[in-house]
């Protein structure tokens, strides 16, 4: 086998986004594989490294809590991209759009008229013990009616070659911004590429969300003041807040720089106070407000909830949203899909069982070995058991903590995520991937071409998030036949 080449790379049985079971690449592949094939020896190596100092002069980083190295950690990245076809990646922005709508007015349902509770649909204890159920929400009415502005929804490939929704991020939902500067080290590590395989662009994803932003805006200004507002510099995702708000142009704030007066925000300027009108959050609804959630937060805004319900400041996402994180309320989706749109899931859930069900919990205890059960308000992979990769220990402690308290938990089973190729040492082995596209709900929804590919890095590891050692890859949608690159398309 040569040295960083596909030949001879095996993808075990596993569905590769990359190379198919013969060895060949997958449409859509072929002028990356044929690239990286006709390469000097050695130079992948050099591009990769190149590329890893790049990241890090950049300081993309992400804070892990608690290691004894050390909070501040570099992410991950893996040189060899996640290709998706043009045709494929229709499919799954009709899907997502799909799931949005579908999940926007289950969110305004369950704020007022609980209809999808009152119709037997949904149970109403999922709902009244959905942790992040918020009743200060009640009868709010955000700008625009929408909710859910900003949304990162999980996508994997099971063995079938099919796609599923794993699961939704709809409260501060991260990771764009390693998208965006992944994007720009392989347009310069790859530049040929690009062009002669016509990825479609991701750069104006900041502009994207600006104009989303601005058009929440409850007044009608010309010029909207946004702001983003962060926990700080300790926050995980402090990198991507600060990053954001410098691609749009707008200040980055904390907490003690908003004051509310007269049920109006303003941000303290040298020169005195200017209106806030949009706020693009990434700060959690417990320590928004004071007044509103908990008492004791030193990060929040005294008196911003009472402000946006009296419609004087818009808020990105809505407070109240984190109610379809829950990965119980998850399981529901596709029944909320055909409910309020009355059409059938584009892109089906994980089947799931839901231990608060009697006959689901039977089966899952009984299947503790085989299954991945997952608690319903962690994030991170924390609160996970992999059955096939768990002790006889670790499967005890889940099935008290299941018996416990059964509304807490959900399994599925372990599925064959797929893999893509990715550097080790000198050669290529297949490793698992999922897929986080970005979602903007404004005056029309809008897709992010592509998304954050996790990766997996352990080998035969399932578990792609960061904290626990994953990393990232460029996502590549290949535009298809007949499309023409706009200007800004061939900027990338």
């Amino acid at each position: 086998m040569r040295p960083f080449t596909f030949d001879g790379y095996d993808p075990e049985g596993f569905y590769d986004e990359i190379i198919t079971a013969s060895g060949h690449a997958r449409p859509g592949s072929e002028v990356l594989v044929n690239c990286i094939n006709d390469l000097p020896p050695g130079e992948l190596k050099v591009r990769q490294e190149a590329i890893d100092k790049a990241l890090l002069r950049m300081g993309i980083t992400f804070t892990v809590y608690g290691d004894e190295h050390g909070t501040e950690k570099i992410f991950p990245f893996d040189i060899v991209p996640r290709v998706v076809q043009a045709f494929e990646w229709a499919h799954i922005e009709a899907g997502l759009k799909q799931r949005i709508q579908a999940l926007n007015l289950f969110i305004d349902d369950i704020y007022h008229d609980q209809t999808i509770v009152r119709e037997g649909i949904l149970p109403r204890e999922i709902l009244e013990k959905a942790k992040s159920f918020r009743r200060q929400c009640i009868g709010l009415n955000p700008p625009k009616g929408i909710w859910c502005h900003i949304t990162g929804t999980d996508l994997i490939r099971h063995s079938d070659g099919a796609i599923y929704v794993l699961e939704d991020n709809l409260r501060c939902p991260s990771g764009v911004s390693y998208v965006l500067q992944n994007r720009s080290v392989m347009k310069r590590s790859f530049p040929q590429i690009f062009a002669a395989s016509k990825v479609r662009p991701v750069i104006d994803y900041p502009s994207h969300l600006y104009e989303t932003l601005s058009w929440l805006s409850p007044e009608d200004v010309p010029d909207p003041t946004i702001v983003v507002l962060t926990p700080g510099i300790y926050n995980s995702a402090y990198y991507e807040h600060s990053f954001l708000a410098q691609q749009m142009g707008v200040e980055l704030v904390e907490g003690q720089d908003l004051v509310v007066q007269d049920d109006k925000v303003f941000m303290r300027t040298t020169e005195g106070f200017q209106r806030v009108h949009v706020i693009y959050r990434r700060i959690d609804d417990d320590f928004m407000d004071p007044k509103a959630f908990r008492k004791d937060s030193m990060l929040g805004v005294p008196g911003l909830m009472e402000a946006y319900r009296r419609g004087n400041v818009a808020l990105a996402n809505a407070p109240g949203t984190g109610v379809a994180d829950d990965k119980v309320i998850y399981a529901y989706v596709p029944d909320m899909i055909r409910y309020y749109l009355n059409d059938e899931p584009k892109i089906p859930n994980v089947p799931t069982y839901i231990c608060d069900r009697e006959e689901d919990r039977k089966y899952v205890l009984s299947h503790l070995s085989e299954l991945v059960v997952k608690a319903a308000n962690e994030a991170g992979g924390y609160g996970m058991l992999v059955g096939p990769h768990s002790t006889i220990e670790e499967q005890q402690k889940f099935a008290h903590l299941i018996e416990a308290d059964p509304r807490n938990y959900i399994a599925q089973p372990t599925l064959s995520l797929s893999r893509v190729p990715t550097l080790v040492d000198e050669h290529f082995e297949g490793r698992h991937v999922d897929l986080r596209p970005y979602i903007l709900y404004g005056e029309k929804v809008w897709v992010l071409p592509g998304g954050l590919t996790r990766v997996a890095l352990k080998k035969g590891s399932l578990v792609v998030n960061s904290s626990q050692g994953g990393g990232s890859k460029d996502t590549w949608v290949i535009s298809g036949h007949g499309e023409e690159l706009s200007d800004l398309d061939k900027v990338l």
